[in-house]
């Protein structure tokens, strides 16, 4: 039987109200190192999504975090119902380069939502005795935070790069299979991954929906490598670099991710969580 929205989704979602002020959606992402919530009202209706792209968007043009979710938040957006097919849902998330968490909403009330790691995990799932076992012993579908990490420091727009990034990177290699970069993203709940050469050189940057591909779900890679879907063209950082800067470059390009590079070679990463 074909997998549906709902034998993937996750059920125990991470919310916000449109009422709640932006700090509150802030410590939320944060703390559970989440780049979206789903907004939802009163009546657990879907009204919109807030990203931590929308804070920095928001702060860079000088709004404060007093303000509310729904002055904020993107109010239209796209959803499936449980039924949705994977192939539906896979295109979406591969065709909308900003989109990364796709709610399931039955009617309006949302049930759930399917990320790319979602689907990334539905190539290598088990089969139906081994999603029923999955399901009694609690570990299924829930993509849920990792273990809560200490609140990094704010840093002012004056300090360097090099004061926020993060220095144990975890990196591809060129030649590596995509289904060990895919198993890899999934373990460790990265987004994208810098891919460096023997020496430490940034050669490019491999993300989920490069590895998603034309055929997500067809479970048949033939042999591809992270060169052959890798993006080439990489904005990169200083550690030299002003946080403001920064804060300026992830706003204006949507970045999630920004490699740290010091004489060719990736020395950090910068995410948006580290900015916020």
């Amino acid at each position: 039987m074909a997998l549906r929205a709902r034998d993937i989704m996750t059920t125990r979602v991470v919310t916000v109200g449109p009422d709640d002020t932006l700090d509150v959606a802030v410590h939320k992402m944060t703390e559970l190192r989440f780049s979206a919530l789903p907004v939802i009202d009163r009546r657990f209706r879907l009204v919109g999504m807030i990203s931590l792209l929308d804070v920095l968007r928001h702060r860079e043009n000088g709004g404060a975090d007093s303000t509310r979710v729904g002055a904020v938040m993107n109010p239209d957006v796209l959803s499936v119902p449980p039924r949705a097919s994977l192939g539906l849902l896979a295109h979406r998330l591969r065709s909308y380069g900003e989109l990364r968490v796709m709610p399931v909403v039955d009617g309006a009330v949302l049930v759930g939502i399917v990320t790319r790691s979602d689907l990334l995990r539905a190539r290598s799932r088990p089969g139906p005795l081994g999603r029923l076992v999955q399901r009694f012993t609690g570990d299924d579908d829930v993509v849920g935070p990792l273990p809560a990490r200490r609140r990094a420091a704010s840093h002012p727009g004056t300090d360097q790069v090099r004061a926020a990034m993060t220095s144990e990177v975890v990196t591809a290699r060129a030649t590596e299979q995509t289904d060990a970069v895919a198993a890899r993203l999934v373990e460790r709940r990265h987004r994208s991954l810098p891919v460096v050469d023997e020496q430490r050189r940034l050669v490019g940057l491999v993300s989920e929906a490069d590895l998603l591909g034309k055929e997500p779900l067809s479970g048949r890679t033939n042999g591809r490598t992270v060169a052959s879907v890798m993006t080439k063209d990489v904005i990169t950082l200083s550690p030299d670099d002003s946080i403001s800067s920064a804060r300026l470059l992830v706003a204006e390009h949507g970045l999630r991710m920004v490699p740290v590079v010091e004489d060719g070679r990736v020395v950090g990463v910068l995410s948006r969580s580290d900015l916020v």
